[in-house]
């Protein structure tokens, strides 16, 4: 039998091995067989068969059937996606309460102190760094904003401000509960119409003719974006994050100026 290997690949979604992948449709393709049956039309080698079965046994997706010569029956993959899922579940409740165990033990208020006493050892100058990627850099911009006290500024394109509607709508809602002022510039057309309808619950929006796009956070930090997000892949999209308060502050009051010109 012969499998397209990228059809296996997508297999690997089921957290399974080249081996366990084609021994796994040999016998969805037979129903029940030996062994030595899904060997040889799987060209996986007799050696690791067994053992191969076994493991797909124990992940729940065959079935050994007892009697001479022993063969494997296989689940229904309906039947599987639902184990599967049971599975992901069971695993990702687990990590999280090891997570939130570690929030609430003394390793974390020690690594915070370390954390701390790095930070105020470190220059200025050295408190920049890139990010690439979209997904990393709404991740970043996602901590950003949570940890704000005071004051937000974000500044996009239109199809940045769809973006934004969709990624960092949490955390915008909570900083309105906490009290945070937040202001979005963006160039606004009929693109963004409703995303801008949808954050103007939780800012302030206004028309910018800005080319550019970043976030300010306290007037203390800044994440800006280095190329515009019509000529790159959302996979190179790359960010600097800057934590020099002198070089913020300085960005911020240029932005101050440039947001009482602009119109709602």
């Amino acid at each position: 039998m012969i499998v397209e290997a990228s059809f296996l690949d997508k297999l690997k979604h089921f957290g399974l091995n080249s081996y366990q992948s084609k021994l796994w449709t040999a016998l969805l393709s037979r129903g029940v067989a030996t062994a030595g049956e899904l060997s040889d039309i799987s060209n996986v080698p007799r050696s690791r068969a067994y053992d191969v079965l076994e493991s797909l046994e124990k992940k729940g997706f065959i079935i050994m059937k007892i009697g001479k010569p022993i063969k494997y029956i296989a689940v229904p993959p309906s039947e599987v996606i639902k184990r599967v899922q049971k599975r992901i579940k069971v695993d990702a409740d687990r990590e999280t309460e090891q997570i939130e165990s570690l929030k609430a033990s003394g390793v974390m208020g020690e690594l915070q102190m370390l954390h701390s006493q790095g930070i105020e050892k470190i220059d200025p100058t050295e408190m920049t760094a890139s990010i690439k990627g979209r997904g990393n850099l709404y991740d970043h911009l996602t901590d950003l904003l949570d940890s704000a006290k005071k004051s937000v500024v974000i500044c996009t394109t239109a199809e940045g401000l769809v973006r934004k509607a969709d990624a960092l709508k949490r955390s915008l809602k909570q900083l309105k509960k906490k009290g945070v002022k937040v202001k979005i510039a963006a160039k606004l057309d009929a693109t963004c119409k409703n995303a801008a309808k949808e954050l103007k619950e939780f800012a302030e929006i206004k028309n910018s003719n800005i080319d550019g796009r970043f976030v300010i956070v306290d007037g203390e930090r800044l994440t800006f974006m280095l190329v515009d997000d019509k000529e790159i892949n959302a996979g190179y999209d790359t960010g600097v994050t800057v934590d020099s308060q002198f070089f913020v502050q300085s960005f911020q009051k240029m932005f101050d100026k440039q947001w009482k010109e602009m119109k709602k």
